[in-house]
């Protein structure tokens, strides 16, 4: 429909995802970012299971800045392999949609 994405990143620090959500705000690739958080993760990491508690980071942007997204999450991440996943928004508010154009010069 409109080629904005949200991607999702996870932390188990909070003020890591927030100091990456003020920047990608303040640089204007992300129209907005939410932080929600404690949440649960479980996976499997360099051959170890793990349980951690984490926060999650969403992030709401444009697929054409998705690169700059990607490198400013991995610059500033306190994780070796941050998780970065991009999903499509298949149906946004026309009222958001322009919101989201005008903060993101788009």
């Amino acid at each position: 429909m409109s080629d904005f994405v949200i991607i999702l990143t996870t932390s188990d620090k909070k003020e890591t995802l927030k100091r990456i959500a003020n920047y990608l705000v303040e640089q204007r690739l992300a129209a907005c970012c939410q932080i929600i958080g404690l949440i649960e993760s479980f996976y499997i990491y360099e051959g170890k299971f793990e349980h951690t508690d984490e926060y999650l980071c969403i992030i709401k942007t444009h697929s054409s800045l998705y690169n700059k997204v990607e490198s400013a999450i991995k610059l500033l991440h306190n994780y070796k392999t941050p998780e970065i996943v991009e999903i499509d928004i298949q149906k946004l508010n026309l009222d958001y949609l322009k919101w989201m154009k005008e903060v993101l010069n788009i």
